[in-house]
């Protein structure tokens, strides 16, 4: 029963507790204290809020209205707001040291405009605005976001109203920073955007050099890519409004929402031509085309319609756009496109940091770490993969384009030169030989035995042997030697001197011994048996093209039946 009696008790005093804390709700509130050894100072819970929801209340109203329904602040709240309606934050610094300058810093570069309200000793109220709708060199600090100075008194606490306006959510936190933290921090932050600039700039102008010098267009989308996409985080960050057009708060309110516009719709005919689109489907490549130029329009009307309507533009487009794009791209990698996987890959980090800023700007998260720079790092990610892609890509274009263009002076099933080349360049090494007064060799070499190869093992088989005795004849020869394929079952040899009589002699042997030899994974009958008929150069009665006659004529001469392997041109 005691038991009983003290648990009950016990159970009482737990709901007293309970009932004591959500009647008191000031006692969760944290005070506001600006140290310096524990920056940014996070407003927290110490502010009270108000949605004035017509925009039209002044600032002595709201300060001195008791019958506004002011709720707390709250950390990583979001408030939604539109065109017409303005955010109210009303908050009291404590007495705190005040050894150092304070400001109240708003890390959101896209808000419209924040205007922070300071009373004076008349008991008027001092307005400081800042915002993406003013001039940034008219701001009262000129940065990359709203940053607005703070009287800090050691004495009395200092009350203040803030009034904050944007066409959709707003959610950024609300921190005091020092002087001293600020100066710190932002050379923090400016070495993290100068990389990704820099990153980006290098790669857009290897993107523009390499369009103009290899003439493929994939690198020209590239570039206008790279471009428009650094642009739009320059917007995007507040570089570009407090570096580019600090004047032109028309354009700074905008460039926040056209640009990405504009960087998604070019990545459309970077899609499209990195995939050869034009000659896989015409009609995805008219789609990809339509969906960029687009991009154009849906910019332009976001230029134009009222603020609280440009999400409505923005996000569909984007969303539209980038499917359609990776669709294309799935399709071309479905028909064996080689670099559509690494495309769609490269274009992974992006999306994924695409992600953050899209929600915050649907109002579906707070302003974070994430919401301002995730897109950056996805970029900084996938630049070099892209890059990669297209010299991996123009890479193979070339050497495809080098094999036609040489298909007049190299044999194509072997990769070696052809009988005019070889003529050519025995041309060359005789003269040289003569003028420095050595001896070199020429080599023609005939295989045989590939009627008896196509009947033991079949016609796939003799067509293979050629091409297995243009690469032992390969390995034969040296680096400054030459090896030339002169019609179906004769190739030729070049080999540069100086060499002495003997050296010529034991050649046709040498290369004779190297083609009998086994070939791996090959039956041991299955073997070249070759005859070659050599000469050393220069000599004083022919010149080249005569010498290869009679390595020709010495050749076809040879009974069928010879057992005779080599053959040496005596005059």
């Amino acid at each position: 029963m005691w038991l009983m009696d003290a648990g009950r008790r016990l159970l009482c005093a737990v709901l007293l507790l309970v009932l004591a804390a959500l009647a008191t709700p000031g006692w969760a509130r944290t005070v506001l204290e600006l140290d310096s050894a524990r920056q940014p100072v996070q407003l927290g819970d110490w502010g009270d809020a108000w949605t004035d929801a017509t925009g039209e209340s002044l600032v002595d109203n709201v300060a001195t209205d008791a019958r506004i329904d002011w709720l707390p602040t709250r950390q990583g709240a979001i408030y939604p707001l539109t065109t017409g309606k303005a955010l109210w934050i009303r908050f009291t610094v404590p007495p705190a040291p005040d050894a150092e300058r304070w400001y109240l810093e708003v890390p959101y570069p896209s808000v419209n405009r924040v205007t922070l309200y300071t009373p004076d000793s008349t008991g008027q109220w001092t307005p400081q605005s800042a915002g993406d709708t003013i001039a940034v060199a008219e701001w009262p600090v000129p940065h990359r976001h709203p940053l607005l100075p703070v009287v800090v008194s050691a004495e009395e606490p200092r009350k203040y109203l803030l009034r904050i306006e944007n066409p959709h959510s707003f959610s950024a936190p609300l921190t005091f920073v020092s002087e001293s933290y600020l100066s710190r921090h932002e050379q923090q932050t400016s070495l993290i955007l100068g990389i990704y600039f820099g990153l980006a700039g290098l790669a857009a102008t290897v993107g523009l050099l390499s369009a103009l010098s290899l003439r493929d267009n994939a690198y020209g989308f590239y570039a206008l890519s790279v471009t428009l996409m650094g642009v739009a985080q320059a917007a995007m960050t507040g570089i570009g409004g407090l570096h580019l057009w600090p004047h032109w708060a028309r354009w700074n309110d905008v460039s926040s929402m056209v640009m990405p516009v504009l960087a998604v719709g070019s990545l459309m005919w970077f899609f499209s031509a990195t995939v050869s689109m034009p000659e896989r489907s015409r009609k995805l490549d008219a789609v990809l085309t339509g969906m960029a130029l687009l991009s154009i329009g849906v910019a332009l009307a976001i230029a134009f319609v009222e603020p609280s309507l440009r999400l409505r533009l923005m996000i569909p487009y984007i969303a539209v756009a980038t499917t359609a794009g990776l669709a294309g791209v799935i399709w071309a990698a479905r028909r064996g496109d080689r670099y559509a996987g690494w495309l769609l890959a490269g274009n992974i980090p992006v999306i994924l940091g695409a992600l953050f800023p899209t929600a915050r700007l649907a109002g579906l998260i707070p302003v974070s770490f994430w919401t301002m720079h995730g897109m950056q790092v996805g970029i900084a990610v996938e630049l070099p993969i892209l890059l990669v892609i297209l010299m991996v890509r123009s890479q193979q274009r070339r050497e495809n384009n080098r094999r036609i263009q040489g298909l007049e002076r190299i044999d194509p099933a072997t990769g070696l030169i052809n009988a005019q080349v070889f003529a050519e360049r025995l041309g060359r090494m005789m003269a040289r030989s003569q003028r420095l007064k050595y001896q070199s060799a020429v080599l023609l070499i005939d295989i045989v035995n590939a009627d008896q190869v196509r009947r033991d093992f079949g016609a796939r088989s003799a067509e293979e042997l050629p091409l297995r005795v243009a690469g032992r004849l390969l390995t034969a020869a040296r680096d400054i030697d030459a090896v030339a394929r002169l019609s179906e079952l004769r190739f030729g040899m070049l080999v540069e001197g100086p060499l002495s009589p003997e050296d010529v002699a034991s050649e046709g042997p040498r290369i004779v011994a190297r083609c009998l030899m086994p070939f791996k994974n090959k039956p041991i009958e299955w073997v070249a048996q070759v005859r070659v008929a050599q000469s050393m150069v220069p000599t004083e009665r022919a010149d080249a093209q005569q010498v290869v006659e009679r390595l020709s004529g010495l050749l076809n001469n040879v009974a069928p039946d010879s057992k005779r392997a080599v053959f040496t041109l005596t005059s």
